[in-house]
């Protein structure tokens, strides 16, 4: 059994740990970049809000513009959003007649999502709106920090994947 002493000694240590823990050279980093995703998702979001979507139906749309339609695992995949969660999502945009659901010949398995041409509509509206308002602030950069930017935020990914 641990002493009094002994454990109190043991606290002591464990809070050293977490002041130099706290004291980690990439904290302000991580930070920043949580701060800066935090305020590009505020603005993005409210924006794409006020065009009558959720992002994830954004998302969607986005993705599904420009092509002949894709699979739900294709959608998945290219997007943000979850598998689990797509499904809803799919949903409502089918009550809101912006996509549907095609099974291709010889592989009933499977469905294509295709954008319908309210869809189509919607994508070519909204997509050049949204890419506008989100470029009044990229612009702000020059062409060699957002290279920059881009490596870097590349490196960081591959630190996690």
């Amino acid at each position: 059994m641990k002493s009094k002493q002994s454990k109190e000694s043991e606290k002591e240590s464990e809070v050293g740990v977490a002041k130099a823990a706290a004291r980690e050279a990439f904290i302000p980093v991580m930070r920043e970049l949580v701060r800066a995703y935090q305020a590009y998702a505020v603005y993005s979001q409210t924006h794409i809000r006020e065009l009558g979507l959720t992002p994830a139906q954004f998302d969607v749309i986005a993705t599904l513009g420009n092509t002949d339609g894709m699979t739900m695992g294709e959608v998945a995949d290219k997007t943000l959003v979850t598998k689990g969660t797509l499904t809803g999502i799919i949903d409502r945009l089918e009550q809101k007649n912006l996509v549907r659901r095609e099974v291709p010949e010889g592989n009933r398995r499977c469905f294509m999502l295709i954008l319908t041409p309210e869809g189509e509509q919607v994508f070519e509206e909204v997509f050049p709106t949204h890419i506008a308002h989100l470029k009044e602030r990229f612009e702000q950069l020059t062409p060699d920090e957002m290279q920059q930017l881009q490596s870097l935020l590349k490196k960081l990914r591959g630190l996690f994947e």
